[in-house]
């Protein structure tokens, strides 16, 4: 696959910050946006929202880093280092959602730095890793203020009360994303498992963009949507269009859940160290 331009050595890379939880089982989380991120070549800046016990098998637990910690990082960083783009994952609580929204309208990143919602509710085990009471911050606060907004199909059972199982309620559900006030919304197929394909969806109010892949057979899929929204937001900081900053995003994952590996009792990772052997 074709993949982004490599800084040359000694010159300082793009930045993508990800504000997001911290996976102990190194599988998912801002572990698995600093691996793509580095091996795409950029430099990940990091807000961490919540440290959680997770293995391969699951969570057992998570615990919320404080407000003014959450808001400072994220200043502290895009004040000095500056950042070509940003993405979150894990971020747990209302207040902390409203947390992020404060501090990336406080510090004018509104329109001007692309941001990507990976709306993380729970866990690829059926773990919670947002409280309930915080889906309407998530809808009201931060879907408002994003570029993209790269839910799968459970998370958008929960966001917008549709059960996608074919293309027709695949769009209806991009409607409803989109109705919410993200720029674009992208609807992922990768949970329609009596598919032997995995159709991901693409619209910005007006037009559909579809993008299709055959489904790779594993079950090491741990952090395969982190990875796909860091991918994103790497291209879209190198300045990629949306629609073809998801098609790189669909490529790379694609080869990631190639090249998953096995790891402890449960699922492994999907893994972008092909990047290392690839030519």
């Amino acid at each position: 696959m074709n993949v982004l331009p490599l800084t040359p050595p000694g010159q300082t890379p793009l930045r993508v910050l990800t504000i997001a939880g911290s996976d102990s089982g190194g599988g998912a989380g801002i572990q698995a946006d600093m691996r793509t991120l580095a091996l795409l070549g950029l430099h990940s800046l990091v807000a961490m929202t919540a440290v959680t016990i997770q293995n391969s098998v699951g969570v057992q637990g998570f615990h919320e880093i404080p407000l003014e910690i959450i808001a400072g990082q994220i200043d502290a960083v895009v004040t000095d280092i500056g950042v070509q783009a940003a993405k979150t994952g894990m971020l747990a609580s209302a207040e902390i959602i409203d947390t992020v929204a404060d501090t990336w309208e406080r510090l004018g990143l509104t329109g001007t730095v692309p941001l990507v919602v990976d709306p993380v509710c729970a866990s690829m085990h059926g773990d919670p890793l947002l409280h309930p009471s915080a889906l309407g911050s998530l809808k009201e606060r931060l879907f408002p203020l994003a570029t993209l907004v790269t839910p799968n199909l459970d998370e958008v059972r929960l966001i917008t009360g549709i059960d996608v199982v074919d293309p027709d309620s695949q769009r209806a559900a991009a409607r409803a994303l989109h109705a919410l006030g993200p720029q674009w919304a992208l609807v992922k197929g990768g949970h329609l498992r009596a598919s032997s394909h995995s159709p991901d969806l693409l619209f910005d109010g007006t037009d559909f963009h579809e993008f299709d892949s055959t489904r790779i057979d594993t079950p090491h899929d741990h952090g395969a949507g982190d990875t796909l929204a860091a991918a994103t937001a790497a291209a879209l900081a190198h300045g990629y269009p949306m629609p073809e900053a998801v098609a790189f995003a669909k490529g790379w994952i694609t080869e990631c859940l190639r090249a998953a590996y096995p790891l402890g009792h449960g699922h492994g990772p999907v893994s972008p160290l092909f990047r290392l052997t690839d030519g």
